[in-house]
C-alpha cells in the first residue's frame, strides 16, 4: 500500500487550510480501533475529515460520513468532550520534512489555540495526540510506554515531544549540482535506494517519479549514470521542490496509487483519490485477514467435530453387537453342565445355525456368574446406544451447520465493502453462536447490513441468492412471498436461492435450469459436473424449533439437475 509521503502530506494540509480553516468541530466519531472522523463545518460547506492511524494506510483527507451506529471508543469519547464544538483554525506541519501534522483548536476562530491534536503519520509508527496549549498530553489514540520503545514515550501526563529527527540531508533549493551530487555517490548502490537513504522526504514513490521524468532505471548503479543524466534527474530534482515551495501540485490516480505531481491541466480531486485508494485498500486487506481467521478457526471446530462424530459412530458399532453377547448368555445358561472349574474358554453350539460357537470366560467365575457379565454388557452396551444417538446427531447437525458457513466462505471474495460487511455478520454469527470469543468485539457498529446477490433468468425473472445464514433466513422467511419458488442443493450445504414471481407467472424450464444451476453454483459441490437442486413452494420450508441461523427443512419439492458450470 503506498504510504502517505511529505510530498502528500504537505498538498493535503495546503488543501485544508485553503477550503476548511476556520471551522467549527460539530462531532467526532471512532469508526474501528485506527479511524476517527471529525465532522467540520464552514460558511461554505460541511465535511467529514478522516484521521487514520493504520500501520500501513494511515492518512488524512476528507473522507465519507461514519456509519450511524453507536460509538463506544474511549478516545473519541474524550476528544468530543473536550474540542467539540471548538474552532479548527490552523493545520499545519510542524517542521520541515517531518510528517507531523499539528491541528489546532481554539473557542473562535481570532483566538489563540487551547488545544493541539498532533498526527504522526509514520507508518507502524502513525499516532495521534491531543495536547494543552502548553503541549502537555491529554490522551492518545495509542500509548508508547517505555517496554514499547526506549526512545520516546507517549503517554498522559507527559510533555509532548516531536518523534526523533529522521537521519539524511535536508532537500534545499540553493544546493548546487556538484554538492547534491556527491551526497548521492557517496555510497556506490542503486540510485532510487541512494536517493531515499541520503535525503528526507524522498518517499520510494518520489524517486521512481523523479528517475522516470529521467529516464533513468531505477535498478541502475549512481555510478553508472551520465552527466547527461545527472543533470536530467538534477533539474527535476529541483522542480520537485518548487512544487512543494510554491504548492503548485497536480493529483492523478495512476495504476498503482496517486501522485501529486502529476503533468498535464488535469487536476483530480485530491481527498476523493485518498479516501477511494485507502478505503480501498484496507477494506480488502480486512476482508483477506477477517476470510483468514474465520476459515482457519472453522477447520479446527470442524476437525474436533469429526472425530467426536467418529467416536460416537464408534460406540454406535459397539453397541450393534449387543446381542452377540445376549446370545452368548443364553448359550452358557443352557449349557451349565458342560463347564468345568478354571476353564478360560468354552464350545457350544448355536441355537439357530448349530454351529459350534467359542465363548472366553474368566477362569475365576463359574458359568453362571460368566454369563451374568455377559448379561450385564449387553444391557450397558443397549443403553449407551440410546445415549449416544442423539449426541451423534447433535453433532451431525453442528457439522452441517458450520460446513454451511464454511461454503459461504469459500465463495466470498472481494468485490466491494459489501463482501465485507457480508464477512463481518459471519463473524457476528458465530461470536453469537459461541464458537468464537472476541472481546474487542462491536457488532453494533456493523448498520450498513448486507445485500443478496442478484441475478436475472432468461425471461427477466429476479433471483436472490444468499451469501450468509443471514441473508439466507431473511430471504425464506421475510422476502418470499406465495409465489416465489425455493431453491437449495439436495442434502448438500449452499446458499438459499429464490426465484421472484408474481401472481400468474409461470417460469419456462429455462428459467428453473438457471435457477437450479445458480444453486448448484454457490454450493459445496460447485465443482461437480451435476448436482441435485430441489424447489419447493417457500411456505412449504420450515425452520425447526432451536435451529441454528440457516438451517432449515422442506416438504413437497421437486428434484432438478443444476449444472455449475453453466453459469
Amino acid at each position: 500500500m503506498q504510504p502517505v509521503d511529505y510530498t502528500t502530506l504537505t498538498a493535503i494540509c495546503y488543501s485544508l487550510n485553503n477550503s476548511y480553516i476556520p471551522s467549527r468541530l460539530e462531532q467526532v466519531y471512532q469508526i474501528d480501533r485506527y479511524t476517527i472522523s471529525l465532522c467540520l463545518r464552514n460558511l461554505h460547506q460541511k465535511a467529514w475529515l478522516t484521521i487514520s492511524w493504520h500501520p500501513q494506510g494511515g492518512r488524512i483527507c476528507i473522507g465519507n460520513p461514519p456509519p450511524r451506529g453507536k460509538d463506544t471508543f474511549t478516545f473519541s469519547e474524550q476528544l468530543r468532550h473536550l474540542i467539540n464544538g471548538y474552532a479548527l483554525i490552523g493545520v499545519k506541519i510542524v517542521a520541515d520534512w517531518e510528517r507531523v501534522v499539528d491541528f489546532q483548536f481554539a473557542k473562535r476562530p481570532n483566538e489563540s489555540p487551547l488545544y493541539h491534536l498532533y498526527v504522526e503519520i509514520m507508518g507502524k509508527y502513525s499516532n495521534v495526540i491531543l495536547t494543552s496549549s502548553d503541549d502537555q498530553i491529554i490522551t492518545v489514540a495509542k500509548q508508547i510506554t517505555a517496554d514499547k520503545s526506549s526512545l520516546r514515550t507517549v503517554e498522559t501526563s507527559q510533555i509532548y515531544q516531536l518523534p526523533p529527527a529522521l537521519t539524511g540531508e535536508t532537500p534545499k533549493l540553493t544546493e548546487s549540482l556538484e554538492k547534491w551530487r556527491e551526497k548521492i555517490n557517496l555510497i556506490p548502490g542503486r540510485i532510487d535506494k541512494q536517493l531515499i537513504k541520503t535525503y528526507r522526504g524522498v518517499s520510494p514513490i518520489i524517486a521512481q517519479d523523479l528517475l522516470t521524468r529521467s529516464n533513468i532505471l531505477s535498478e541502475k548503479s549512481n555510478q553508472e549514470l551520465t552527466e547527461e543524466e545527472w543533470q536530467n534527474l538534477y533539474e527535476n530534482w529541483q522542480h520537485w521542490l518548487k512544487i512543494i515551495e510554491n504548492k503548485k501540485f497536480n493529483f492523478k490516480e495512476t495504476n498503482k496509487g496517486y501522485t501529486v505531481l502529476a503533468d498535464g491541466v488535469e487536476n483530480q480531486d485530491l481527498h476523493k483519490i485518498l479516501n477511494f485508494y485507502y478505503n480501498t485498500n484496507i477494506y480488502q486487506e480486512n476482508f483477506n485477514q477477517l476470510k483468514q481467521q474465520l476459515s482457519q478457526k472453522l477447520k479446527n471446530i470442524l476437525t474436533k467435530l469429526s472425530i467426536k462424530r467418529d467416536k460416537y459412530k464408534e460406540k454406535l458399532n459397539d453397541s450393534d453387537q449387543c446381542e452377540i453377547y445376549s446370545n452368548q448368555a443364553d448359550l452358557l445358561m443352557a449349557n451349565l453342565h458342560q463347564w468345568q472349574l478354571g476353564m478360560k474358554e468354552i464350545i457350544v453350539n448355536d441355537f439357530t445355525t448349530n454351529q459350534p460357537v467359542k465363548i472366553n470366560l474368566v477362569p475365576d467365575k463359574n458359568i453362571i456368574q460368566n454369563a451374568q457379565s455377559l448379561y450385564r454388557q449387553n444391557q450397558k452396551l443397549k443403553r449407551a446406544k440410546l445415549a449416544v444417538k442423539p449426541l451423534l446427531e447433535e453433532v451431525e447437525n453442528e457439522i452441517n451447520y458450520l460446513q454451511q458457513i464454511a461454503t459461504n466462505l469459500t465463495q466470498l471474495d472481494y468485490q466491494d465493502t459489501e463482501d465485507l460487511t457480508t464477512l463481518q455478520e459471519i463473524k457476528g454469527e458465530l461470536i453469537s453462536q459461541k464458537y468464537i470469543e472476541d472481546k474487542q468485539y462491536r457488532g453494533n457498529n456493523i448498520v450498513e447490513e448486507s445485500h443478496p446477490r442478484c441475478y436475472q433468468t432468461p425471461s427477466g425473472y429476479e433471483v436472490l441468492v444468499g451469501r450468509n445464514n443471514r441473508q439466507n433466513d431473511i430471504l425464506t422467511f421475510r422476502t418470499a412471498t406465495d409465489y416465489d419458488l425455493w431453491f437449495h442443493a439436495q442434502e448438500i450445504s449452499g446458499s438459499h436461492v429464490l426465484l421472484r414471481l408474481s401472481a400468474g407467472d409461470v417460469p419456462d424450464d429455462k428459467d428453473l435450469q438457471y435457477t437450479a444451476n445458480l444453486t448448484a453454483y454457490y454450493s459445496q459441490a460447485r465443482e461437480s459436473d451435476r448436482v441435485p437442486v430441489i424447489y419447493t413452494k417457500p411456505n412449504y420450508v420450515y425452520k425447526p424449533k432451536g435451529a441454528k441461523p440457516g438451517m432449515v427443512i422442506y416438504t413437497r419439492e421437486t428434484v432438478i439437475w443444476g449444472q455449475p458450470s453453466a453459469i
